[in-house]
C-alpha cells in the first residue's frame, strides 16, 4: 500500500474516530492547547451572555477570577447580582462585539472620540448607553452617571493593566452604532433607554477584516499596557435573539458565527499569546447535535455548559480533568437539583443578557 499524508496522523484528526464512534461525554476537541492557567493566575472575563458562565465555574473551582468592581459590602447578593457586580471582571455588562472591545480600551484609556452622555429613561431617570442595563431603573442624576462611569472605567484600566489571562467570548457581528461619534452600542437605542433614529443611530454588520481590524487594536493596545496578558478567545454558541437584515435569523446566526470563528483563527495565527477555546464547537457540533439547547433551541442547558467547562479545566489549567460534579460542594448540589436548577439558570443568563430584550418585542 503507498504512503500518503493522511496515513500516520493521530485519531483525532480523523472525523468517524473523532466523532461518529465517540459518545457525547467523551467528545474532546481540544488538541494542544498552549496555556496552563493557575489558581493564582488573574483570569479577567468580558463578551456575550455566554462568557458568564465561565466567571461563574472559575469561581466554583476555586480559581483566581478576577474581579475588580465588588459592590458595597453590605449589599446583599441579590442586588449585587441585580446590579451587575462580579457579572463580568468589571461592571460593563455584555461586550457582544469586536468593536465594542476596542472602543471600551480606548474610553478607558482617555479617549474622548466615543463621548455619549446619557439616555433619557423618564422620570429624571438616566441609562448609561454603553451598559445600559447595569443600573436597574437608571441613575437618579447625570452626575451620578458620570461620576459611576468615572470610577468604572478606572476599574477597567486596573483590570488590564494586572490581568494575566482575558478570556473574551465573541458573540455578534451585528453592531448599532452612534452616528455622531461612532460610538458601539450593546443595544439598539429604544429597546433599552435611549431613542431610535435613522439620523443619529446607524447600523454594520462587521466583516471578518473589520473583526479581525477591531481586535488587532485592541491586542495591541492591550500589550502595551500588560505585556505579560495572555488572550483566550471563544465564541459563543448562542444563537442571534434577532437580527436586524431582512432575512431569517439562522442565516444571520451562520454568518455572524462563521465570520467570529474564522476572525479567531486569524488572530491566533498571528499573535502567539492568544489562542482559542472551542466552546462553539462543542456546544454545535460533531455528537452534540443539538442536545445541548433547550426547548427554545437557543438556551445553552448547563449539561452543555459543564461539557465546555469541563474540558476547559482539563485542557487550559492546572487543574486537570477534574469531575465537575464532585469539584465543589456548591456545584454538586447544583447538579444535584436536576432541571429545575437548568431552568432557573436559564432565566438568570436572560436577565443579564441586553439581547434578549429583543425576543420580547
Amino acid at each position: 500500500m503507498t504512503s500518503h499524508p493522511y496515513k500516520n496522523l493521530p485519531s483525532h484528526t480523523r472525523w468517524y474516530r473523532a466523532v461518529s464512534t465517540i459518545e457525547l461525554s467523551a467528545f474532546d476537541p481540544v488538541v494542544d492547547f498552549p496555556f496552563v492557567i493557575a489558581r493564582h493566575d488573574k483570569v479577567a472575563t468580558a463578551g456575550s451572555c455566554f462568557a458568564q458562565h465561565i466567571a461563574r465555574h472559575m469561581r466554583l473551582r476555586g480559581f483566581s477570577y478576577f474581579v475588580v468592581e465588588q459592590g458595597h459590602f453590605l449589599a446583599s447578593d441579590a442586588i449585587l447580582e441585580e446590579f451587575q457586580y462580579s457579572t463580568y471582571s468589571a461592571r460593563y455588562g455584555n461586550v457582544y462585539t469586536s468593536r465594542q472591545l476596542k472602543q471600551l480600551f480606548e474610553r478607558a484609556y482617555g479617549s474622548t472620540a466615543y463621548d455619549l452622555d446619557s439616555w433619557p429613561l423618564g422620570h429624571g431617570r438616566y441609562a448609561d448607553p454603553f451598559r445600559p442595563t447595569i443600573q436597574p431603573g437608571g441613575f437618579s442624576s447625570l452626575a451620578e452617571l458620570e461620576i459611576d462611569r468615572a470610577q468604572h472605567l478606572a476599574q477597567v484600566r486596573r483590570m488590564f493593566e494586572e490581568l494575566d489571562y482575558f478570556v473574551f467570548t465573541l458573540g455578534l457581528t451585528e453592531c448599532w452604532f452612534d452616528r455622531a461619534t461612532g460610538a458601539a452600542l450593546p443595544i439598539c437605542p429604544g429597546v433599552s433607554g435611549g431613542e431610535y433614529s435613522d439620523d443619529t443611530t446607524g447600523f454594520v454588520n462587521l466583516s471578518v477584516a473589520e473583526v479581525v481590524a477591531d481586535m488587532k487594536e485592541f491586542l495591541q493596545n492591550l500589550a502595551r499596557v500588560n505585556p505579560r496578558a495572555r488572550v483566550i478567545l471563544t465564541v459563543s454558541p448562542v444563537p442571534l435573539a434577532a437580527t436586524a437584515i431582512n432575512r431569517h435569523v439562522v442565516t444571520s446566526t451562520v454568518y455572524s458565527k462563521s465570520v467570529l470563528r474564522v476572525a479567531a483563527e486569524e488572530l491566533t495565527s498571528e499573535f502567539p499569546h492568544v489562542t482559542y477555546f472551542p466552546s462553539f464547537e462543542i456546544i454545535t457540533a460533531g455528537p452534540s447535535a443539538g442536545r445541548y439547547f433547550g426547548e427554545d433551541r437557543r438556551s445553552v442547558l448547563e449539561d452543555g455548559v459543564k461539557h465546555v467547562m469541563g474540558l476547559f479545566f482539563k485542557h487550559a489549567t492546572d487543574a486537570g480533568a477534574v469531575d465537575a460534579a464532585a469539584s465543589t460542594n456548591a456545584e454538586a448540589s447544583s447538579v444535584a437539583e436536576g432541571r429545575a436548577s437548568i431552568n432557573a439558570m436559564k432565566e438568570v443568563v436572560q436577565v443579564l443578557c441586553d439581547e434578549e430584550l429583543l425576543a420580547r418585542e
